[in-house]
């Protein structure tokens, strides 16, 4: 029997979780951007202190739906409300299954009445494909997917480019490319702006919780967008750092988003079913890796809600319906778990890379930095007292906190401050994955702490799921 979508592999795996643990896929690239323009710790640095460029026009999906039913589509196959969703304003869409656990999300831009625009990693975009496929619906759907992980030389071209400049020092920036100050841009609005000739599109957001925009136009003006930023940062007296792809991944340590959570799509029947046959064999979804110390043989274990990501914030409860609303209705009366960010303790974290410089003795799981970034989807188990009571997701080093941290959920009794233990590396010496080298496992002592970790995406980001406590 061919391989010939998710459900085919699935089958001939026989159990998926060790499927996805064994993925051959390699590491978890973010593709196209140089890895460094300068050193990462300096271009951490710069959205702390100065000003960062990132160039987002190559890792993400991007999905334009439109349409009659566009609007209908959207607001059925999210949990969001889209009642003061207007022209001109941008949201974080998150779908889930009709058992009530989390795909993934997108950012979501309002164009027209009828014209949305999706941002995001592939499980949302191939699942709103399936959909739009799956129901009746008179919306029309063009995919722009995440550039090559690795494209060999070859030249990649996208339907836009997206660049964000943030910091502290980042208005100065804007100012001189706008030729004048820049209006004052509500979090996420969007509203024009001038770069050079050229009027953009541009985002009030911040990923670091630094101030900032995000800018988007054709992929054909791209550099002349960048000669543009690059000159007016120059004028404008500011030392703008370009962020290479290294740096980037780990900006959301500091501000509490979790970008990877496992797409909830590889149980359930009806639609699922259906779904996991239209999947192709080379998906994502069929390929991708989960990491970790945390193993079980219940692929469901993985599965997050939206409660324990802080995502309750934005379920439309009025909807009339959306899929996924019974299921959140029951587990909005119960104990869920909750985000947070744990703080490695530094002499556990020097122990586990000193163990390398031991020849002839077996080491610890390697900690690349600043990011550990060895599967799709991490999940290193939590204890305390021999019991697991939450799952690291998301790791990294920030050189502007001076610690590794990573994103994760605990059980609801858990309290800030509280110190527990996290499971460093994976079972009986690793899986089959060829980014991870044979090791044992390490005990890194973790201290629960707030998130965002960053003081200054606590204390002034715009009140969000970031600040919001359920």
């Amino acid at each position: 029997m061919s391989n010939s979508s998710l459900a085919t592999v699935m089958q001939a795996a026989g159990n998926t979780v060790q499927m996805l643990r064994n993925s051959k896929i390699g590491m978890y690239v973010y593709p196209v951007v140089a890895p460094e323009f300068s050193n990462w710790r300096d271009e951490q640095r710069a959205w702390r202190d100065s000003a960062v460029l990132f160039d987002q026009s190559h890792h993400m999906d991007e999905l334009i739906v439109e349409g009659p039913d566009a609007e209908k589509f959207l607001a059925y196959h999210g949990i969001n409300s889209f009642s003061n969703f207007d022209l001109n304003r941008a949201k974080h869409f998150v779908p889930v299954t009709p058992a009530g656990n989390v795909i993934g999300d997108h950012i979501i831009f309002r164009e027209r009445q009828d014209k949305f625009i999706l941002v995001g990693r592939a499980p949302v975009s191939n699942w709103l494909m399936f959909c739009a496929a799956y129901g009746q619906w008179n919306v029309r759907i063009k995919h722009d997917p995440r550039s090559p992980s690795r494209p060999e030389g070859e030249r990649v071209l996208r339907t836009h480019y997206r660049y964000q400049i943030q910091g502290p020092e980042a208005s100065k920036i804007f100012e001189k490319m706008n030729g004048g100050p820049v209006q004052d841009i509500k979090f996420f609005h969007v509203d024009w702006i001038n770069v050079g000739s050229k009027k953009v599109q541009a985002l009030r957001h911040g990923m670091s919780g630094a101030p900032g925009l995000e800018i988007w136009g054709p992929y054909e003006d791209k550099s002349y967008i960048l000669s543009v930023i690059l000159q007016a940062a120059k004028d404008a007296g500011v030392n703008l750092v370009r962020c290479g792809s290294r740096a980037y991944s780990t900006n959301t340590l500091e501000s509490g988003w979790i970008p990877s959570p496992l797409p909830a799509i590889y149980t359930g029947d009806g639609m699922l079913a259906a779904y996991r046959e239209w999947l192709g064999a080379d998906s994502y979804e069929a390929g991708g890796a989960i990491g970790g110390s945390f193993e079980s043989d219940n692929i469901e274990d993985y599965y997050v809600n939206p409660f324990e990501l802080g995502y309750d914030f934005y379920i439309g409860w009025k909807k009339d319906d959306f899929i996924g609303k019974a299921a959140l209705e029951k587990m909005k009366g119960q104990k869920n778990r909750k985000k947070v960010t744990f703080e490695w303790n530094a002499e556990d974290v020097v122990n586990v890379i000193a163990s390398a410089f031991k020849p002839g003795e077996e080491h610890y799981k390697w900690i690349d930095f600043p990011q550990p970034n060895y599967a799709s989807t991490s999940a290193d188990k939590v204890m305390h007292e021999g019991k697991m009571v939450g799952m690291s997701m998301f790791n990294g080093y920030s050189y502007n906190e001076r610690c590794m941290l990573s994103l994760g959920i605990v059980d609801a009794d858990i309290k800030e401050g509280d110190v527990l233990t996290m499971v460093w590396g994976e079972p009986n010496g690793g899986s089959g994955k060829t980014s991870t080298e044979r090791h044992k496992q390490a005990e890194i002592r973790v201290r629960v702490s707030p998130t965002p970790y960053a003081r200054e995406a606590r204390e002034n980001y715009a009140e969000s799921w970031r600040t919001k406590r359920s």
